[in-house]
């Protein structure tokens, strides 16, 4: 199937003019071109292959371009902000901060000491200490680290680390290598023995939809060990908690039945939240919904709403495995007072419970759009403010990515932003103060849009 190219020749669109959403100039807009042509020319980027709205400025739920367009955001800068774009709390607190210490390389602040004692006991008491770090992929960096150390702990001496087909950890080398997107992974020279994948269990696999959760995990394991892998000398299993290009989560049973063997057997826990975490599925972390106690946790993205800033939380006797760990901006006064402010800004206005709620209504509105578009929609998946609409060609129960490009390039002209997932799926996660009506109303506006592509093959 070729790729579809979003459209960079400006068109006439329809004008629109609601509370929420500004369309007022040709999409793309004419001005914007030679920046988005710029960007391309100084940078290995692919800035070609995303929406083209060149953003000027974004406040709560919108984004704004300079040229007096506005859109409703459903990518939250994926995941980011969680907490609404420019949150007046934290933004505040970033200035304040900006005004006292600029940088402080790893050595103590107030702020820091401010942030982490928040962080702990906002968080799970069973996870009593953290790191700090700049990028979700650092953090996972760490967080390997301190798997292969707690391996060394163990007699004899384990190095095995298991992951799943599919999961992603991020880019940099331990992280992908972890990571289940072995496509990804040609670049690297000499793959970790160590690191193996477990299939991830789909739930429109014929085996995974017969089979119990644990006695899908049972039996993954027991493939491990056909292939000269004994899981039973695992340092540690490593978790995506949810695919986010298609909102696929586990069986519950099957994480269930791997924390069960995890300590039965010694080994560690670990889930990467960095999508997952901080009210996105309506949990503050994802892996709640799963019931089990992990011992460490990998964050990013909504730690702050806004600036980098990741971490490992966990037990302490794990955390402390490294001490001398030191992150050049991990820990940055800056970015732990954005940090703070979000965990204030995600207390007083309940944010979680609000991912929640607001799911409900999304989830809703979707159950009609299947039964609107039955020969298009397959299945939609998700949780709190993270949902996947799966849309397939009419032909057969293929997934139609071309589609799916031409539905989320006509809603961004009528006043929506979304993820391009590439992958057939119609990717939504607004930030999670979204008042409802303009949830809705973007809704409304991917409604649209199918119906008018769909009318248009």
């Amino acid at each position: 199937m070729t790729a579809y190219s979003f459209n960079l020749a400006p068109r006439r669109v329809e004008r629109v003019d609601t509370r929420h959403r500004r369309i007022v100039t040709a999409i793309p807009v004419p001005e914007s071109l030679p920046i988005i042509e710029q960007i391309a020319r100084y940078e290995s980027s692919n800035v070609r292959d995303q929406l083209p709205v060149v953003w000027d400025r974004a406040k709560g739920y919108q984004v704004f371009d300079a040229w007096g367009n506005a859109w409703i955001d459903f990518s939250s800068t994926i995941f980011v902000t969680n907490a609404g774009h420019g949150h007046p709390h934290i933004v505040k607190a970033i200035q304040e901060q900006s005004e006292q210490l600029l940088h402080s390389y790893s050595y103590p602040t107030e702020i820091r000491a401010r942030y982490l004692k928040k962080l702990v006991e906002f968080t799970p008491p069973y996870l009593d200490k953290a790191s700090l770090f700049s990028t979700g992929t650092e953090a996972t960096e760490r967080a390997v680290k301190l798997a292969r150390l707690y391996g060394r702990t163990r007699k004899p001496v384990r190095k095995l680390l298991i992951g799943s087909v599919g999961n992603f950890h991020g880019k940099t080398m331990g992280a992908q290598m972890i990571g289940g997107q072995h496509d990804a992974k040609a670049w690297i020279g000499h793959h970790d023995p160590h690191m193996v994948h477990m299939p991830f269990p789909y739930p429109w696999l014929r085996g995974a939809a017969q089979t119990s959760g644990a006695e899908l995990f049972r039996r993954d394991v027991a493939r491990l060990l056909k292939k000269g892998h004994d899981a039973r000398r695992a340092a540690a299993f490593v978790v995506e908690s949810f695919q986010g290009w298609g909102a696929v989560f586990y069986p519950e049973a099957y994480i269930q039945e791997m924390r069960r063997f995890s300590r039965d057997h010694g080994a560690l826990l670990i889930f990467d939240e960095v999508q997952a975490g901080f009210g996105r599925t309506g949990r503050l972390f994802c892996f709640e919904h799963y019931g089990v106690e992990p011992d460490l946790v990998i964050c990013g993205k909504g730690t702050s709403s806004s600036v980098p800033l990741s971490f490992v939380l966990g037990r302490g006797d794990l955390i402390d495995l490294d001490p001398a760990y030191t992150s050049t901006h991990g820990g940055h006064p800056i970015a732990c007072a954005a940090g703070l402010a979000n965990l204030e800004v995600f207390e007083r206005e309940n944010l979680v419970a609000e991912s929640a709620r607001k799911g409900k209504i999304i989830e809703e509105v979707l159950a009609r759009w299947k039964e609107r578009f039955p020969k298009r929609i397959g299945r939609f998946m998700g949780k709190g403010m993270l949902w996947a609409v799966y849309f397939t060609q009419k032909s057969g129960k293929e997934l139609d990515v071309p589609f799916v490009d031409r539905v989320v390039e006509r809603a961004l002209e009528k006043g929506v932003f979304s993820i391009r997932t590439g992958r057939g799926t119609l990717k939504l996660g607004p930030p999670l103060n979204m008042p409802d009506d303009a949830l809705l109303e973007g809704l409304q506006v991917y409604e649209e849009a199918i119906s008018e592509i769909d009318g248009e093959r």
